[in-house]
């Protein structure tokens, strides 16, 4: 039944953003490993039970909202892996007033911290995850990029299935 597995939220990046990251992480993620595009996800395990009030609430919350500033702002390593840390007051801010609003829905992770990024490479080895991390490190320039809204998935433990886009307005 497709509402007793979770949800996930990601944040829908603008298209020219999400292929320079998908770039990267079809370059260096571990091809067998590698089921989804780049993403951001912001929350990890929503209810899939309560899908249709948690798509109403998002579209109420998106109607209020602009398409947001971001930045492509460093490179994060991860013992196995890199990420790219994104920086977007306005995101942090709108992910924070649905963590507030869903408060009794979140698992642990989804109550903890947020630090929005995105995954270019994890579970690699040691050594090889290390040198990738600092040849992008040498490579890395900051670069800017628009939110353009959210994007809620189905988790079957494989690759997700989008369920729906929410876009803020223009």
């Amino acid at each position: 039944m497709t509402d007793a597995v979770p949800l996930i939220l990601t944040a829908l990046m603008e298209r020219s953003a999400f292929a320079r990251f998908d770039a990267l992480r079809r370059a260096h993620f571990p091809p067998e490993r590698n089921l989804l595009g780049a993403h951001i996800t912001m929350f990890h395990h929503l209810p899939g039970p309560q899908s249709a009030e948690i798509v109403r609430e998002l579209k109420d919350a998106a109607r209020h909202e602009t398409r947001m500033a971001a930045r492509a702002s460093r490179l994060h390593f991860m013992g196995r892996g890199s990420s790219i840390i994104v920086d977007s007051e306005a995101l942090s801010e709108f992910r924070a007033r649905l963590a507030a609003n869903w408060a009794p829905l979140l698992v642990p992770q989804d109550s903890q911290g947020w630090r929005p990024h995105v995954t270019v490479q994890n579970k690699g080895e040691g050594k090889a995850a290390k040198a990738l991390y600092n040849r992008l490190s040498d490579e890395f320039t900051p670069w800017p990029f628009i939110i353009e809204g959210v994007s809620l998935w189905w988790y079957r433990g494989g690759p997700w299935e989008k369920l729906r886009d929410i876009r803020f307005p223009a």
